[in-house]
Parts: structure tokens; C-alpha cells; sequence
């Protein structure tokens, strides 16, 4: 009796179970050879087996893709062409550009489906492009829309997707359907027919013509779904100036992120270092001062006289380094900028009500930012303004922090005019807005608006 593993069967099996170098998805890498032995099919020189099967074997993703994409096709097809035909009828009155501005909102819409479904079905990840800016005013958001390049190219992906899709659905259901007919047709002339007739060349053409039209169904499927793929990347997605953007706020960002480390380094290091040095030496003065007090004679009074000076600015230098160290990382900013703002307005010499939506911190960049524009928000509002109330709000909506400072003085607050604003503009001005409405007499609102990640 042969123990288990022993003989040629056995042999057969350690080689079946050989293990083959793979790619990362899974599959033989490309130049492995696959014997039929381990599993695979017979390899044609030049091709191999995965690339046979990457070509014989559409995903059904592609096919679901063929056949919904149709109808998709056909509505985006007919929007677009409506939207072009209505567009130049309506371009002679006033009702021209608003119906292009909102048609053009439509078909970036309809752009943006079209991304997700090639996303989901096809496997091509297609970025999104930047959200639209809304400006103030129908005629501002008019403009931006009539000027999006990003809704023009969708209107353009929707007239070109309309013969792709009729093609994907001819090539994913039409063509099998008549390959089907063409196998079958020397059948259906026997069933159909009341009187069997003789077999004619066309049955006997017929079968194998069908099967070999089949052959090429999923090469034709898998074609056009590359083409799709070239179309929703090369239409839908960000131009390179708007990813090349994308980069360098991605670089910003992280620039930001470590420049806001680094600050918070710095600050402990001041604090829990040069600080506590600081510190032990007032402490120390302090004693030698103590000591020095039941002494008597000209020399030591002016000794004492030098340690209460050296003390005094010890305290000095100390009270600096912790109001520099406040300058650059607030404390109060480690618990986030809700419970940092309304400690901020407690210092503040008028009464000031915090209203407070903030369900999601915003970046550390950010929340230092906003912290030092509501801290030189209120020292205005205080030294400029002559207001008895003010009202600080800060909340967080799509995306973006929105912090405001209102107050009851007098008015007429503008940058560039003495009023201690122009510094605002440079906290606000990282991909942010500042807006200022101060009419003469009051009230004065100020608006500064940042991302909520940089």
C-alpha cells in the first residue's frame, strides 16, 4: 500500500499545486505559462491565457452598462439636442440666456450620472470637477454658469454618448440575438415550414456563420465600453488647469497641516522650556530678594535694587513669552473652536452672545484662522466701533465655516481706512471671503467665510 503523496498522481498534483507568479489583482502575470495541468487553458503563441480571457470575458458590468446605458443615451442625446435646438430659437429674446444658463445646470447634472454609472459599472473612476462658485446676484451665477466648461463638455458627452450607447446596445443584445436567429435557422425553416423543403447552402452556412459572429459579441462589447471609458474621462472629468489645482491645494494643505505642527511645537517647546526656565529664575530672584531684606549698608540696598530690577523683568519677559506663545497656538484652540470662541468673547470689555452650529470641526489651519479673525473682530468692534452689544456666530454649511461679528456702534467701518480691517483680508484670503456691510450709523456686519479643509 503507497502512502499518500507517493507515485504519479501525486507528482501530478504537487505540480498542479505549483504556485505561479501573479499580479496583484489576482491573475497570472503576463509571460507565466499555464499548462493544462495547473488548471489553464491551452496557451497561443504570442497571447496568453489571461489576455485570451481578459478578451473572450466581458464583466457584467460592461454588459449591464450596454444595455441600461441606452435609454440613458437616448434621454441625454435628446436633451442635449433640445437643449441646442431651443437655445439658438431663444437666442434672439431675453429668455435666451436664462434658458441656456439653466440648461446647461441640467446637463451637468446629467454629466454627473453619467460619471457615477461609469464608476459603478465600467471601473473607471472619473474625478468630479470643482463645485461652482456662487457669486451674489442672478447675473453673477448666470455668467459662471454660461462660462463652465465643465457644463459645456457635459452637453458635449451627451450628444457623442448617444451613438455609443445605440452601438453598445446593438453589440450587447441585437448582435446575439441575431447570431441566435442565425444558429438556429436551418431549425426554424424545418418548424416554420409546412412542407419540409431540401437544405440549401444558406443552412448550411448559416450555424457557423452565427457562432463566429458570436465569437466577436464580447470583443465588440469590450471595445466600446473603452471607448466610453476614454470619453467619460476625457468630457466629465476636471481639465488639466483645474486638477493641476487640485494638486497644488493638495500640496497647500499638507504644507498647512505642517506649518500648523510645527507651531504647535514651537509653543510647547516655549512653554514647558524657555518658560518654566523663566520662571525658576524669578522664582530664585525672588528668595535672593527675600534674603537680602534685614540687610543693611549702601552696597547691599543697591544690590537689592538690582535683584528687584532683574526680578521685575524676569516677570516682564515671562508675561511677553506667554502672551507670544498665546500668539502662536492658542491653548484654548486644542478643544476646538466652539469651546475656544466663547472663551475668547468672555475677555471682550462689551457684552457679546455667541451663537454657535459647528456639528464638525474644521482643519487646524482653519480653526486657527477663524480664532485670530474673531479675536481681531472684537478688539475692533471695542476700539473702533463705540458699540454697547456685539454677536459672534459661527456655523459650518457645505463644506465651508461661515463666522460673523455684528455690533450696535456707529457704522462706516471699511478696509484701508483706519479701522483695523485691512489685516482681516489676510486671514480671510485662503480661498476665503471677507464681506464687510457697514452703512453710516450702523449696524456693522462682518463676514469672513473659509473651506472646511484646506
Amino acid at each position: 500500500m503507497t502512502e499518500r503523496g507517493d507515485g504519479p498522481a501525486a507528482e501530478g498534483t504537487a505540480c498542479r499545486q505549483a504556485p505561479t507568479r501573479e499580479t496583484a489583482a489576482g491573475a497570472p502575470a503576463a509571460g507565466s505559462v499555464l499548462s493544462p495541468a495547473s488548471g489553464g487553458p491551452p496557451q497561443i503563441r504570442g497571447t496568453t491565457a489571461a489576455e485570451q480571457r481578459r478578451y473572450l470575458s466581458v464583466r457584467s458590468g460592461e454588459w449591464a452598462f450596454a444595455v441600461i446605458g441606452l435609454p440613458l443615451a437616448l434621454l441625454g442625446g435628446a436633451y442635449a439636442l433640445a437643449v441646442l435646438y431651443a437655445g439658438t430659437l431663444l437666442s434672439l429674446t431675453v429668455l435666451g440666456l436664462p434658458f441656456l444658463a439653466a440648461a446647461l445646470m441640467g446637463a451637468r447634472g446629467l454629466g454627473a450620472l453619467h460619471r457615477q454609472l461609469v464608476g459603478r459599472l465600467l471601473g473607471q473612476r472619473v474625478e468630479a470637477p470643482a463645485r461652482l462658485p456662487r457669486p451674489v446676484g442672478a447675473v453673477a451665477r448666470g455668467r459662471v454658469v454660461l462660462t463652465d466648461p465643465i457644463a459645456w463638455r457635459s452637453l458635449l458627452y451627451l450628444v457623442l454618448r448617444l451613438p455609443l450607447g445605440v452601438l453598445g446596445f446593438a453589440a450587447a443584445v441585437a448582435l446575439p440575438l441575431g447570431c441566435g436567429w442565425l444558429i438556429g435557422f436551418p431549425l426554424w425553416g424545418r418548424l416554420l415550414e409546412p412542407d419540409p423543403r431540401p437544405a440549401t447552402w444558406l443552412d448550411a452556412a448559416s450555424t457557423p456563420l452565427g457562432l463566429v459572429i458570436l465569437s466577436t459579441v464580447p470583443g465588440a462589447v469590450r471595445v466600446l465600453s473603452g471607448a466610453n471609458r476614454r470619453l467619460a474621462r476625457l468630457l466629465l472629468g476636471p481639465a488639466r488647469a483645474q486638477r493641476r489645482v487640485r494638486e497644488l491645494e493638495t500640496a497647500r494643505a499638507t504644507l498647512l497641516a505642517q506649518n500648523t505642527d510645527e507651531l504647535r511645537r514651537l509653543e510647547r517647546d516655549l512653554h514647558d522650556g524657555t518658560q518654566a526656565r523663566l520662571v525658576a529664575l524669578a522664582i530664585t530672584l525672588s528668595l535672593a530678594e527675600d534674603a537680602l531684606a534685614p540687610a543693611s549698608g549702601p552696597d547691599l540696598a543697591r544690590l537689592r535694587t538690582l535683584v528687584e530690577r532683574a526680578r521685575g523683568q524676569t516677570d516682564d519677559t515671562v508675561t511677553e513669552l506667554r502672551r507670544l506663545t498665546r500668539g502662536i497656538h492658542p491653548v484654548a484652540l486644542d478643544s476646538g473652536l466652539g469651546e475656544a470662541l466663547p472663551g475668547l468673547t468672555a475677555t471682550s470689555p462689551i457684552p457679546v452672545t455667541v451663537r454657535l452650529d459647528l456639528p464638525e470641526r474644521p482643519n487646524q489651519a482653519v480653526e486657527r484662522a477663524l480664532y485670530f479673525c474673531a479675536a481681531e473682530l472684537l478688539t475692533n468692534v471695542a476700539k473702533h466701533s463705540g458699540a454697547h452689544s456685539a454677536e459672534l456666530e459661527a456655523s459650518a454649511t457645505d463644506g465651508r465655516v461661515r463666522l460673523s461679528v455684528r455690533d450696535d456702534g456707529r457704522g462706516g467701518a471699511a478696509l484701508g481706512v483706519g479701522t483695523g480691517l485691512t489685516g482681516l483680508a489676510e486671514l480671510a484670503a485662503v480661498d476665503g471671503l471677507l464681506r464687510i456691510d457697514s452703512p453710516s450709523g450702523g449696524p456693522t456686519v462682518v463676514t469672513a467665510e473659509l473651506p472646511m479643509r484646506l
